[in-house]
């Protein structure tokens, strides 16, 4: 119960035994506490620094124990000083973190107005735009013009996890291009079983994203990704970006309907051609890498579009990977 005042069980069994035994030498005290006497040593320099062993005022060659309401009542008053003490340092230390803090964000962020944040760098940018996802309350859209290789190389360190985790509501529009890689659609069913949202379409004008309806992030210069980045809290330019964004959505394909998996078997043939098309083979590569014909492997692609209620390719390659099949 001691110990918050520095006396732990050790000292304060010397402690005890000097104010019951208050003419004992060192040896005297190790063998009373059954110590050995380098210890006991140690400990009577620790009672000197706490102030609970202290000359004698008639001799000061000799010392005594302190009495306990006097020496454990004036230690507690004195960790208590120490303590206020340390919570002002404390208390003015994070005063200037948040002054710190500010400064850096100013670094990042060039105001020219209060609705308006221009984020110069891609660095920049996403430092920005991962605080903001940490402040997301409900929803999180997404207009993603990325490359296949970027959505690869996210993988499973996605940000975008732990804002579905959350239960942050997820709408993403990715390119149909994603459909050529079997990673891209891992990652996106992946997100699609943690409750995200996802269409694709042929082209995207730029990458947009708006945060609870009442921001958006828009490219500095759709043509260059490391120009950085700005945030717009305008109403009537979350409003036109939120137009934008839903007529992508409006026009997207779904990429995972609400029914789930089909375990119909395939034929050898036809799980090889799944894998290789997955893989952006056209038919005449798909026909020489399986030593069919032409005609044979466009047979086959066409009963499994006709199975999978696909219309194109990229359909064929989103239901084949919702079924496990790829």
């Amino acid at each position: 119960m001691l110990e918050p005042l520095g006396v732990d069980e050790a000292t304060f069994a010397v402690y005890h035994a000097l104010l019951s035994h208050p003419d004992s030498t060192p040896e005297q005290i190790a063998a009373l506490v059954d110590r050995p006497i380098a210890e006991v040593n140690v400990l009577l320099d620790k009672l000197r620094e706490l102030e609970l062993l202290v000359p004698t005022w008639t001799n000061p060659s000799a010392e005594h124990a302190v009495h306990p309401r006097l020496g454990l009542t004036g230690l507690a008053e004195r960790r208590r000083t120490e303590l206020n003490l340390r919570l002002g340092e404390l208390n003015e230390a994070a005063a200037t973190a948040e002054v710190i803090a500010e400064q850096y964000n100013e670094l990042l962020t060039a105001r020219s107005s209060g609705d308006v944040e221009v984020l110069k760098g891609r660095a920049n940018a996403s430092r920005r735009i991962e605080e903001l996802a940490l402040k997301t309350r409900e929803t999180f859209w997404v207009l993603a013009p990325v490359h296949v290789e970027d959505i690869i190389q996210v993988g499973d360190n996605s940000p975008d996890f732990a804002l579905l985790e959350r239960g942050i509501k997820i709408k993403s529009v990715y390119l149909q291009s994603m459909a050529a890689s079997r990673q891209a659609i891992e990652y996106a069913a992946k997100m699609h079983r943690l409750g995200c949202e996802i269409r694709a379409t042929p082209t995207l004008p730029m990458r947009l994203m708006i945060v609870d309806r009442e921001l958006a992030v828009l490219p500095m210069d759709p043509e260059n990704p490391t120009a950085g980045a700005v945030i717009h809290r305008t109403p009537a330019v979350v409003a036109v970006a939120i137009a934008l964004f839903d007529a992508y959505w409006a026009r997207g394909t779904e990429m995972f309907a609400p029914d789930d998996r089909d375990d119909s078997p395939l034929t050898p043939h036809e799980s090889e051609v799944l894998r290789l098309l997955a893989g952006g083979a056209k038919d005449e590569q798909v026909a020489r890498l399986l030593g069919i014909s032409l005609r044979t492997a466009r047979r086959i692609t066409a009963n499994l579009s006709e199975r999978l209620d696909a219309a194109s390719r990229f359909e064929l390659g989103v239901a084949a990977a919702k079924r496990g099949w790829v």
